[in-house]
């Protein structure tokens, strides 16, 4: 965070210069006005010069137009400067969380890495305006009320003296109270942005457990909470304002009393007493100004912090300081004795793995649910690193190539298909950007969904919501295996990308996709033996191991956990062929 305000500084510079020097020249001329107010009360209306009350009741008004001339431009300058700190903070911010592993994201979470972008910059953005605005003038006015208001009378400044110590007791017990509840609000937010979040997503699975009320109760619980913590911080708001308007009128009422005293025995005049109750409002209004600073200071701060820890968060899968580059790609891949445990876990998830995919080759991994087949493949493409072993691409440890060209010679359709908002033809572009509709008609047709897609009104055109919530999920998955077909990548990984497909479709889509990929390095992940029964090596992963590896035929044989997984599913004498 401070590399982000030390570069925006040093950009803005001349801006910011600008503005200190239009607040500098503003101020100084609302502390001269009621010099001159004095004056034409004292020597003008006292005296009865009227050309005297002309001539500077112009000259007072050419200043305050001047004033709020320089008014404007300075809020126009400070309001772009604080837009242009949270639009770079959210750019970096978003820049960050794009090079997230799984790691990072699972430990922050989406719904609070949305909060940190949004609201909490929002909240840097704000106090960060609402500082520039005040940040020059409050102390000019501050130091120049009490300088001016001494220099008229120096008895009568012991009032303000007194009252000095109250708004400052006044902030410091504020700023102590409103902190912890500004830290609770944030992380309220979040929970609620979490729970809406599971809500919108999980809307199906809710209604088909009739689970409304429960959710509705679950949502009613967070927002009760945000909602008292709210009420709390405005019972501070709302006593804080009373006491502090309290005080200026007690003042003012003071200055008033004791200065009719001082004009009734002639040590003051009338023009001065005016002077300086403008001079105390001066340095009241200034003060409360400053109250306001530290009133929005913890929130701020807290945001601040939460954006810190994003920004801080070190990155556990990032690029090599001394990349390795290939030149002539092939895809042939390797794992050697790898395995993966979560940090803190007591067994781990792939344990000790060890085969070669190569290209021109299909490589099928099948095991029962949790037996670690969609990590073996998220190793491959290191949205995690293996804790033990090494993946090599190509004879080279993926660690050691640089993550965007890994991705390059990749190409990955997981298990939920996603579908970005946009138009099919951008979504299938993604991987090519200058695909043509000849490249992108042939992979719908390879992906057996060049029909339904051409059966929309306008075919390649038509939009896709966000998440491609208005296709089912047969017809997302053979869109993004479309995509993925587009990329013409080294290395295909279909993460049960089959799984919501008929099986008809799913034959049909095997047939042609076999004469595309018959150069490329295939990794297959399923839990239909329709699917992989024709693969040239399969992997029977049981708990993170290969129990099992070879062609069908040899598996019925040789693997006791690949022989219940295909009885689970037909019977063994189908199975065989017979």
């Amino acid at each position: 965070m401070y590399r982000i305000y030390k570069k925006f500084l040093a950009r803005y510079t001349p801006l910011i210069i600008l503005l200190m020097v239009l607040q500098t020249v503003q101020t100084i001329a609302t502390l001269y006005l009621p010099t001159l107010n004095a004056d034409i009360i004292d020597d003008g209306v006292v005296k009865g010069d009227i050309d005297y009350i002309w001539h500077m009741g112009t000259f007072m008004l050419i200043i305050t137009g001047g004033q709020v001339v320089i008014n404007i431009i300075a809020i126009i300058v400070g309001s772009r400067i604080a837009m242009r700190l949270g639009r770079n903070i959210r750019r970096v911010l978003f820049k960050k969380v794009e090079d997230f592993s799984e790691v990072e994201m699972s430990h922050f979470g989406a719904a609070t890495l949305i909060t940190r972008t949004t609201n909490d910059v929002q909240q840097v953005q704000n106090y960060t305006m609402f500082l520039l605005t005040i940040i020059i003038s409050t102390p000019i006015m501050l130091v120049g009320g009490i300088v001016m208001a001494i220099s008229l009378n120096l008895e009568m400044s012991s009032i303000i003296g007194a009252v000095l110590p109250i708004f400052l007791l006044i902030i410091v017990v504020l700023a102590k109270i409103l902190m912890p509840k500004f830290t609770q609000f944030q992380k309220q937010t979040d929970n609620i942005n979490a729970v809406m979040r599971d809500q919108i997503t999980g809307t199906r699975p809710i209604r088909a457990f009739v689970r409304e009320k429960t959710e509705i109760s679950r949502f009613d619980k967070i927002n009760e909470k945000l909602y008292n913590l709210n009420v709390s911080v405005g019972r501070g708001m709302t006593i804080t304002f009373p006491l502090v308007f309290s005080l200026i009128n007690l003042t003012n009422l003071a200055i008033v009393f004791f200065g009719a005293m001082a004009i009734d025995n002639g040590s003051m005049l009338i023009g001065d007493l005016t002077a300086f109750i403008n001079y105390t409002l001066y340095i009241l209004m200034s003060l409360m100004m400053s109250t306001m600073m530290f009133i929005m200071f913890p929130r701020a701060q807290v945001c601040a912090v939460r954006i810190n820890e994003v920004l801080e968060t070190p990155i556990a899968i990032g690029n090599p300081e001394n990349p390795t580059h290939i030149e002539n790609p092939k895809g042939i891949v390797k794992f050697e004795n790898a395995s993966f445990r979560y940090k803190g876990a007591e067994s781990s998830v792939i344990d000790n793995v060890s085969f070669t995919a190569k290209p021109g080759e299909i490589t099928a991994v099948i095991g029962s649910t949790g037996a670690g087949k969609t990590t073996l493949l998220n190793l491959i493409n290191r949205l995690f690193d293996a804790t033990e072993g090494k993946i090599t691409f190509d004879g080279v440890d993926v660690k050691d190539l640089e993550l965007e060209k890994l991705n390059s010679y990749i190409s990955l359709i997981p298990q939920k298909a996603y579908l970005f908002s946009g138009t099919i033809k951008s979504n299938l572009q993604l991987g090519k950007e200058d695909a043509t509709d000849e490249e992108l008609n042939k992979a719908l047709e390879i992906a057996q969904a060049k029909n339904f897609v051409y059966n929309e009104e306008n075919g390649l055109g038509t939009e896709v919501a966000q998440g491609g919530t208005n296709f089912s999920g047969g017809q997302k998955q053979r869109i993004a295996i479309a995509r993925a077909l587009v990329k013409e990548s080294k290395v295909i990984l279909f993460d049960d990308s089959f799984s919501a497909l008929d099986y008809t479709t799913d034959l049909n889509l095997r047939r042609d996709l076999a004469p595309t990929v018959k150069d490329k390095t295939v990794i297959i992940v399923a839990q239909r033996v329709s699917t992989i029964r024709n693969a040239d090596q399969i992997l029977v992963l049981d708990n993170g191991k290969i129990v099992g590896a070879g062609k069908h035929n040899q598996l019925l044989e040789t693997c006791e956990t690949y022989k219940q997984i295909v009885r689970s599913q037909e019977r063994l004498e189908d199975a065989s062929g017979e």
